[in-house]
């Protein structure tokens, strides 16, 4: 497709996330003129956007910029965990993540470096998913500078526990409920160790590329310690 001249599609699994919450449901109805906006200002063509078990949160589309080159463009939903995604790839600029190649910080909107050939590591038998995740984490696991805009681990952690906090009467072990939350708010304490992590490092979200053999996609960065993200 093209967003000008054929309908629009949104995914279902997008569609199925923004059900039922208003701010969520509000960007969907914006959504149209905000990927023609960018398509018109990064003289863009775009395909059909991603579909599958990956693509649940972001309105994502392979994207042909006006030089011939091959990108995409990502829309995020407001979503509490990808805050900074945006700043998290300016900082890791492309080791190892997908380089940012454009953004719109109010609108949410980053045109990223495609992977080509795009396989998923999660294709690749598990030992070798292992290995690859392993080797990525160590690139990623850096100190920002101070001043730096991420939110510290124990934040993400804490809206958890609230959700579950709030889900109290159904419980089927409380004890064993309140004794996780109790690790979740030890764990996540800061310590002059803390790292910028990705925090949703999985193999569905590494893909193999050209300019490096694979390249993290999707991070959601916080501060914290290093043994999250290994875990």
């Amino acid at each position: 497709m093209t967003a000008k001249n054929t309908m629009f599609i949104i995914p279902q699994r997008l569609a199925a996330t923004c059900r039922g919450v208003p701010e969520r449901r509000a960007w969907l109805d914006r959504l149209p003129d905000v990927v023609r906006q960018m398509q018109d200002r990064w003289t863009l063509t775009l395909g059909a956007p991603f579909d599958g078990s990956e693509v649940s949160c972001a309105w994502v589309a392979p994207a042909l910029r006006g030089d011939g080159s091959r990108a995409v463009l990502k829309l995020g939903l407001p979503h509490m965990e990808a805050a900074h995604e945006l700043q998290g790839l300016r900082f890791w600029d492309g080791d190892p993540t997908v380089r940012l190649l454009e953004a719109d910080e109010d609108l949410n909107a980053m045109l990223l470096e495609r992977c080509e050939p795009g396989t998923a590591l999660r294709e690749r038998p598990e030992p070798e998913q292992d290995v690859v995740i392993a080797g990525q984490l160590r690139q990623l696991w850096r100190k920002p500078a101070a001043p730096q805009p991420f939110r510290p681990l124990a934040t993400m952690l804490a809206h958890w526990a609230d959700e579950t906090l709030a889900a109290a009467p159904n419980w089927p072990d409380p004890g064993l409920t309140r004794a996780g939350l109790g690790l979740l708010e030890e764990l996540s304490r800061p310590s002059a160790d803390d790292v910028l992590l990705a925090t949703d490092l999985h193999a569905g979200n590494v893909l193999r590329a050209r300019r490096r053999p694979w390249l993290v996609i999707d991070p959601k960065p916080f501060v914290g310690d290093p043994a999250y993200d290994a875990t």
